[in-house]
């Protein structure tokens, strides 16, 4: 029999807000976090927009030796890794280290370090690159610097699956529990690029709203005049244990991961199938991991981008999934007020439905005034609503056609 695995604490860093309690009051009440950017100067960009994190300080966690060691997507996963842990008050001890890993990933990574070092090279030659600039920048070094600063000696992980990445820690951190690998992870995901060179890309590819205008209403998920996704940033990170290990050291018992689902679209580098299979079939993995009926789901955290292609190949996709119960799961997209987050929405996200769970309040899909004809689904439309909800599932799509699903349950 595979060992239950249970969530006991989060961490979150948003463009809502510096820590859990933060996020979870910007959700509820419906808040956008976008405005323009202040990272860099965007005269000549035709994207001006973004959900950046206001007000973080590293000082609160590292030395100031340390900062400049490390990109920004190091620091936030590390902020809220350190959240999490005091929320579930997991001691890390040298008995215990080596049954407690990390699995902390990030799509991007290191993007604003990389350019740093980048204009250092050019401007005034190799000499002026940084000794950190590589060990700083790297993915998988959110992992390594949090098991590192906590004493963490078990799995050691990152997962790099563009905005699926975090989805995926948390699902494969889930599937280490399971399996006697470790006892307890730190898991989720970290993303930090609002800086010139990704935002550049994006707006390339046309991908991100050009809603400049007005900020707070450019991520509108499954509305007809949705022209894009708003960049965001920040970190998502859940402490994850085995049951038994919770419950004997008397752990708040926050939800219980019940399903994890993968699939791969096998279509386009960017686009999801028309036809929505690749998240038909990966919310049915997840469900069948569960053991759950598409009409036991109560809640829908949809991945929900705000984006042209994606957001009805979504509803089609719950429709095909859910069937008659379609019209009566709640299906809103926190985006709407993050921003996407790239590799750390997966992680935002699923803590979110935890705090679903233990709040009885569904966060709602701001902006949402001209719905699409033929989307009945139920997005929860501009305000929260109190719910009983005993069932969530967690969607995460990425470039390359990839796909993850969690399902989150009230531990029983």
């Amino acid at each position: 029999m595979a060992r239950r695995v249970v969530v006991t604490g989060v961490g979150l860093v948003s463009p809502l807000g510096i820590g859990t309690d933060e996020t979870w009051r910007g959700l509820v009440e419906g808040r956008s976090g976008a405005g323009l950017i202040t990272r860099f100067d965007t005269t000549d960009y035709s994207v001006k927009i973004a959900c950046e994190v206001k007000g973080f300080d590293p000082a609160a966690w590292f030395e100031p030796k340390e900062i400049k060691k490390f990109d920004t997507f190091v620091h936030y996963a590390v902020a809220a890794a350190d959240m999490a842990l005091a929320r579930s008050g997991l001691e890390i001890t040298p008995e215990n280290a080596d049954r407690v890993g990390v699995v902390v990933g990030s799509g991007i990574g290191g993007f604003p370090m990389i350019e740093h070092n980048h204009r250092a090279l050019l401007e005034r030659g190799p000499r002026r690159v940084s000794p950190f600039y590589i060990p700083g920048a790297i993915i998988n070094m959110c992992s390594g610097v949090i098991s590192i600063r906590t004493g963490a000696k078990g799995p050691n992980v990152a997962t790099v699956t563009a905005c699926s990445t975090s989805a995926h820690a948390i699902g494969d951190a889930t599937l280490y529990i399971r399996h006697g690998y470790a006892d307890a992870i730190i898991a989720g995901g970290s993303e930090a690029v609002i800086c010139p060179m990704p935002v550049a890309g994006f707006s390339a590819m046309r991908a991100l709203s050009t809603r400049n205008h007005e900020p707070e209403k450019a991520s509108r998920p499954w509305d007809r005049d949705r022209d894009g996704f708003v960049i965001g940033e920040g970190a998502g990170i859940v402490i994850l244990e085995e049951y038994e290990h919770a419950r004997r050291r008397g752990a708040p018992m926050l939800a219980e991961v019940l399903g994890f689902g993968m699939s791969g679209d096998a279509y386009h580098i960017s686009a999801p199938s028309e036809d929505g299979d690749g998240a038909i079939r990966v919310m049915r993995a997840a469900l069948r991991d569960a053991s759950l009926r598409p009409d036991q789901v109560d809640y829908v955290n949809a991945h929900g981008t705000s984006t042209p292609a994606g957001d009805p190949i979504e509803v089609l996709a719950v429709k095909a999934v859910f069937g008659d119960h379609a019209r009566r799961v709640m299906v809103s997209s926190t985006k709407s007020m993050t921003g996407h987050l790239l590799g750390a929405a997966g992680g935002v996200e699923f803590g979110v439905s935890v705090l679903v769970l233990t709040h009885g309040v569904v966060p709602p899909t701001i902006n949402l005034d001209n719905p699409e004809p033929g989307d009945d689904l139920d997005h929860v439309p501009h305000h929260a609503r109190e719910a009983k909800v005993r069932i969530v599932l967690s969607n995460s799509f990425g470039f390359g056609g990839t796909n993850a699903c969690l399902v989150a349950g009230a531990v029983d």
